[in-house]
This record gives structure tokens, sequence and C-alpha cells, in this order.
């Protein structure tokens, strides 16, 4: 086996004979730095000319294997997760135990709940000697403890700096166990573009747990949902599919193993986010002749009837999925007009204009700009962690709908995100529950989203549900300000005013790089 070609992948063909994915920025130009406008980014993401900026201060970033993947395959029922690192890289696994713990199992909560992951723990003699034997005694207490259907293993930056011959190991102990041993190649030093872990995590899956279709199943979507996403936006896209007789096969968090070898059974995979998706749905495409479509994701009510349409031209109910969509825009599109004349009111007191500051992923850039069109608001700037060529025409189409606006891609760096904020000076400014507000301000200030464990009902976005909840707890967020004004009372700003009056929040780039 041979780790992926250096080259970029241009054809867009998935290789499972390589251990791992191509990094997003060989296989899609993929950059996590860049100012200016949408339309300027989609001019040099056509031209091939996106290049990245480097840092000479950089506060924090995304780690591909200990933000992105622990904490959803630690959540996979009848497997363990075994993490191939010093001990500290397994750490946000313990927290997300309790996250997931809000929910009750009278919302069809898996029971057998308890999280099931172990780490190597390598230390200073095993980046010296190798850590081999510890890794198999991990699979070995693995098995012995917890009897699993399969085993993840998630390599790290130690192991990767040691060459440790992962697939060396695991092909002398697979003989011996009935587990499916699935390795992930998720070094943080792999790439800067931390969707990269997404693309990892998905070639494991495709190499070692898909199993060949023994039929296919006409009612099963293949629904790929991602971290910030709650349990609520299962249950309104469930809710829905179930009116069109469809059923979701909902991945990874709470999936067990056998839901994943039926992948390639699915009528159809589809999204709630493109870029989360995309190596997924490509590569059952390629080996399992699964159908699928990246855009538009169902977040809003316009996406939402755009998701269901694109579904039932896939599966040829296009008849069946008009009824549905009627039924749904009588019922939800006048709670949303309401909301609507809500913000309209806020406008007026405003001086006739509300614009907020959201988007998290690039995913959200493309869903959730139209949907704060929707509202009847405006969107100055759109932060976006990355940015890869893979959503290039979903960000031709959003320019058709809403018209051009500013974009800055940043990656969790806490003071240019202040700064923009301060620059921009929008209404309102979402932000990231795990980034924390790093800055102080009078306007208004709430989540993107929630905890993915959250489950009351104001917690949704995804469906017509979601859009509902989503503007009525955007239109909530103007009139209570309690907690925010409390914070900006009693915290003090952690940036000094002369960073404030830097013209360009790229301030510390090198842009010869």
């Amino acid at each position: 086996m041979t780790r992926e070609k250096e080259e970029p992948a241009a054809s867009g063909r998935i290789n499972l004979d390589d251990i791992t994915c191509p990094t997003r920025e060989q296989r899609a130009n993929g950059i996590n730095a860049f100012k200016g406008k949408a339309s300027e980014l989609l001019d040099k993401g056509r031209k091939g000319e996106l290049r990245n900026c480097e840092r000479d201060f950089q506060q924090n970033s995304g780690c591909i294997l200990n933000f992105y993947l622990t904490v959803r395959v630690a959540t996979i029922r009848d497997a363990v997760m075994i993490v191939h690192a010093p001990v500290g890289c397994s750490a946000p696994s313990a927290l997300y135990r309790e996250v997931f713990r809000r929910l009750w199992t009278s919302m069809n909560r898996a029971a057998d709940f308890d999280f099931h992951w172990l780490t190597t723990n390598i230390g200073e003699k095993d980046v010296i000697y190798g850590a081999a034997d510890k890794l198999k005694f991990a699979i070995d207490e693995a098995v012995r403890r917890h009897d699993p259907q399969a085993i993840f293993i998630l390599t790290s930056c130690a192991s990767g700096i040691i060459g440790e011959d992962v697939e060396g190991v695991l092909a002398e102990v697979q003989p011996k166990i009935g587990a499916t041993l699935v390795p992930i190649h998720c070094e943080g030093i792999r790439s800067r573009i931390i969707q990269t872990g997404y693309d990892a995590f998905w070639h494991g899956i495709l190499k070692y747990l898909v199993k060949p279709a023994k039929r296919r199943q006409k009612d099963l979507v293949n629904v790929a949902s991602m971290l910030s996403y709650t349990w609520q936006d299962r249950a309104e896209i469930t809710r829905i599919l179930a009116k069109l007789g469809l059923r979701p096969n909902f991945i990874p968090e709470f999936a067990r193993v056998s839901d994943f070898e039926a992948l390639s059974e699915a009528a159809v995979t589809a999204p709630v986010c493109p870029t989360y998706t995309d190596y997924l749905s490509r590569g059952l495409e390629q080996e399992h002749g699964v159908p699928f479509f990246l855009y538009p994701s169902p977040i809003g009510i316009a996406n939402t009837d755009e998701w269901l349409r694109t579904l039932g031209r896939t599966l040829q109910i296009e008849d069946r999925v008009e009824e549905v969509i009627r039924e749904e825009r009588a019922h939800w599109v006048p709670k949303m007009d309401a909301i609507r004349a809500g913000f309209e009111k806020v406008k007026k007191e405003n001086g006739g204009d509300f614009r907020i500051m959201g988007s998290l992923g690039q995913g959200r850039l493309v869903t959730q700009t139209p949907f704060f069109h929707e509202l009847g608001v405006t969107t100055p700037v759109a932060l976006c962690q990355d940015f890869d060529d893979l959503l290039l025409d979903d960000v031709e189409d959003l320019l058709k709908r809403v018209g051009d606006f500013d974009v800055i891609v940043n990656t969790f760096q806490a003071a240019e995100v202040a700064h923009t904020a301060r620059f921009y000076n929008p209404d309102m400014i979402l932000s990231c529950p795990f980034q924390g507000s790093a800055y102080k301000r009078e306007k208004g200030m709430t989540r993107i989203h929630a905890l993915r464990g959250d489950g009351r009902r104001w917690s949704a976005q995804a469906g017509y549900a979601g859009a509902v909840a989503c503007g009525s707890f955007l239109l909530q967020a103007t009139r209570n300000r309690s907690f925010q004004n409390t914070m900006l009372e009693k915290t003090g700003d952690p940036y000094k005013q002369w960073w404030y009056e830097q013209p360009d929040p790229y301030y510390f780039h090198r842009k010869e790089a």
C-alpha cells in the first residue's frame, strides 16, 4: 500500500488502493485564509489562482483528529475507537459523553449509549522505539472489554511523525479477531484544511466497512449528518422523509456498524452539508452505483423545497414530492411570514436595515446566507473556516440568488474574527458554541448552532421546522441581550485598540506565501 500521490487528484476518482485520501489541498485546492468578495473567491477558484497565506501570528487551529473525528467516531454504538496518540489527543471524547447525555431515550436516543474508546498513550520512549506493541495491546483490550463489531484506529501527529506501520500491525492482528479493523489516517500535521479529516474517515469506511449491495433498498436514504446539526434536525428530516415513504440512514453519530455496511444498498445519498458528504457520496457512486447530490441542503424553506425536489427527481417520485411540499408550505410558510414581519419591525427600529454576520464551515456559506435573505435581513460579510473548489458551482448559484458580499476565510483565528466584527459592526454576530466570544460588542450576538446533543425544539435548523425554529431564535435574540450585556460589563477586551485600528484583519499574513 502507498500513501496518496503528491500531485492533485484532478480526475476526482477515489483510489481505495491507497491507505488514505488525498488532502483537501491536493484534491480540491483547499485554502483557509482569504479576504475579499465572494465573486473574487469564485473567479480565483475558477482560474486555479486561490492561494493560502502564511500567518506570522496564529492563536489556535482546528485539528482534523481530535476536534472533527473523535467526537463522531466515539458515538458509533457497537464499535470501539482507539486513538493512537498521546493521551491528550483523545480528550474531547470525554466531553461528548456528557453532551449527548442531554438527550433522553424518549426521543429515540439509543439506549445502548456508553461510548467505548481507548488511547494507546504514546510517550517519549514510544516516539523513539515505536508504539506497535501498545497498539496491539489496545486492540486486544478493546476486544476483551467490549466485543465490538468494528475497531476504528485513529492516527495522530505522533504516530505519523515516527512513521508507525499501522497497516502492518492491523494486517497481523486482523486474522485473529472477529471485529473489523478500520484505520483512519487523520494525523493533524497532514493538512491545514480540517475537512481532510472528514475525507480520511469516509475513506476508511468505504475501504473496510461498506459491503457490496445484496439488494437495493428503494426507500433508504443515506444522510451524513455533521457536528453542528442537532437531534431535532434528525427528527425533522426523518419526519419529512416518512411522508414520502422513505427512511434515513443517519451516519456517523449513533450509527451501528451494520448501517455503514448497508450504505451501498441505499437508493440515494442526500446532503445535510455538501462538503462533509462529498467524499463518501462520490465513493458510493463510484464503487457501488449509489446516486447522490450535494446541493442544496435542507436549510430554509426554499432550499428544503429544492432538496426534496432533487430527491424526487432522483427517485422518480416527483408528484408525491410536490404534494408534500404543498402540505408543508401551507403549515410553515405563514409562520415564516410572521418571523419576517418581526424582522421588518426590527429593521424599522434600526433605521431600515438589519445586518447579520454568520456562517462557519463552507457548507454553511452556501446554506446560511440565502436563509438570512429569506428572513429579510442582509449579510455584509460571511466567515468561512476553509474553502475549496468543490463548492464553486454552489457559490456561483448563491451569487445569482443573493448578490455579492464579502467573505473572510478564517480557521478559528479569534483575533481576526474580532477585527472583522469591529470593522463591519453588524447588528448581530453568530458565533460557534465552541469558539466562545473573544470579542466584546454592544450590538446583538448569539450562537450559530446548538450543541449536537441539544434536544430542545429551538435547537433545530434543518427542514421546515428547523427554518422556523432558527428564524424564531434569531428574532428572539434581537430582544433579549441580558447575557451579552453581562459579559460586556464583566469581562475585559482581550485585544488592544491598535489592533482594531489596522485596516486589514490579515495584518500578520505573509502575502507572498
